[in-house]
């Protein structure tokens, strides 16, 4: 019949083996979750709170002529009108094509 019992180095190094997997898996988790410090922006770079401010700026030109009249090429004769009276000139122009 074969002895049941374990060797005696048998539980030693179990406990080894178990203990150094933890320490390889918790070498891995501080590794893969470290947060990466930031370096120094770059000279010119912006801060998100001012990119927005310049979009919030832009958008608002654009509302402002897209709602308003005024002259592209006034050499040309080329104008811009609200969007709203665009539709409107546009329909009375397809109407009138009937």
């Amino acid at each position: 019949m074969s002895d049941a019992a374990p060797k005696s180095g048998f539980f030693g190094t179990t406990a080894v083996a178990m203990i150094g997997g933890f320490l390889i898996f918790a070498l891995i988790m501080i590794v893969a979750y470290l947060p990466n410090k930031p370096g120094e922006l770059p000279q010119g770079t912006k801060t998100p709170e001012e990119r927005a401010a310049i979009l919030r700026d832009l958008r608002a030109r654009e509302t402002a002529a897209a709602n308003s009249y005024g002259w592209v090429d006034q050499t040309k004769g080329i104008v811009r009108v609200p969007i709203d009276r665009a539709m409107q000139l546009t329909l009375d122009d397809i109407n009138h094509q009937k």
